[in-house]
């Protein structure tokens, strides 16, 4: 989504801690309450259902308050953060998770970071990558060979092809940091609530594209879904996007968005203990090296990147952190 430039006066430390704990809490919990949605909503209907609910009600929202009709350039722009964002971002992990545990999902998406600080530095939308951010790109492949070569005994839904779901999480880190490069370049203008409600709505409306294409419709039935499900879902809907969407924007507006941007290494670490304490997601000692590793590097890549560039203040390599998981 949009960073959004403000002089509102400094909040205080304890809404920018809330906020911040929003983030860390909420978007590292999203990949076990996928993991337990998914064992009733196919991966792409669920994706589309959270989004255009979400969605919808925000933007109805923001046009009731008064936020102004966007523009048929602001729908375009939000199509394409749509597409890169909910589209392949969320919905490629969400459709991982069948294959792969929710913690060594979140983990792989941690290469975000990584792929934003080379792509906008070829984009030229970021300063050339300097000697931390170097090493933090070198860490990290060598964090996901590890993963990615790691045989877990996990519980999964669909066992048996977990090449297929790496696959699937690394497609959609680099699809996310596409869109949220494009999204910083081509703004969508007005409120960026609305922008946000914008997006998601193009988002789900992609998504549901995709889980018709992708079969999903007849073999999804609604009164079969359990009381798990519908929690994991509601929360994903209400926490997920609203709450932590949210928190996400409004710190980019008031604070540094490298500040805001720290999640990216926090959220792993969540995911992984909730998917240990409850989901049965064991920790090996390879799996654990290669997180240490992930994680070492993304904060050298968001923390080594925070250097103003010349032509645009204050705009670090991670600059437009986003979740896969958001």
């Amino acid at each position: 989504m949009p960073a959004v430039a403000s002089a509102a006066p400094r909040p205080s430390a304890l809404l920018v801690g809330a906020a911040l704990a929003a983030l860390y809490l909420i978007w590292g919990s999203t990949y076990l309450a996928s993991k337990v949605a998914l064992t009733a909503w196919p991966p792409f209907l669920l994706s589309a259902t959270r989004y255009l609910l979400a969605g919808g009600a925000q933007y109805i929202v923001m046009r009731l308050s008064g936020a102004a009709a966007p523009s048929r350039q602001d729908w375009l722009r939000a199509a394409v953060v749509g597409l890169c964002l909910p589209l392949f971002g969320n919905g490629g992990t969400t459709f991982a998770q069948q294959y792969i545990p929710s913690g060594l999902a979140a983990l792989l998406v941690a290469s975000v970071p990584m792929f934003l600080a080379v792509l906008g530095w070829w984009s030229d939308l970021t300063p050339r990558p300097n000697g931390k951010v170097l090493l933090g790109l070198g860490l990290g492949l060598g964090g996901m060979y590890l993963l990615a070569s790691t045989r877990s005994a996990a519980p999964v839904l669909i066992p048996g092809q977990p090449a297929l779901g790496i696959a699937a999480v690394l497609l959609a880190s680099f699809m996310w940091s596409v869109g949220s490069l494009y999204s910083k370049q081509k703004p969508i203008g007005g409120s960026p609530f609305l922008g946000v409600g914008m997006q998601m709505l193009c988002g789900g409306f992609f998504l549901l594209l995709a889980g018709l294409v992708h079969g999903e419709a007849p073999r999804f039935h609604l009164t079969g879904i359990g009381l798990k499900p519908w929690l994991a879902f509601a929360y994903l809907v209400s926490f997920g996007s609203w709450v932590a969407f949210s928190a996400y924007i409004w710190l980019l507006r008031v604070t540094q968005p490298t500040l805001a941007g720290t999640y990216a290494f926090v959220n792993p670490v969540v995911a992984v203990l909730l998917g240990w304490a409850f989901a049965g997601e064991a920790l090996n000692l390879q799996m654990t090296g290669g997180a240490a590793l992930i994680v070492l590097a993304v904060m050298l890549v968001v923390l080594g990147g925070a250097r103003p560039a010349r032509s645009n203040p204050a705009q670090p390599a991670g600059a437009e952190l986003g979740s896969v998981e958001d």
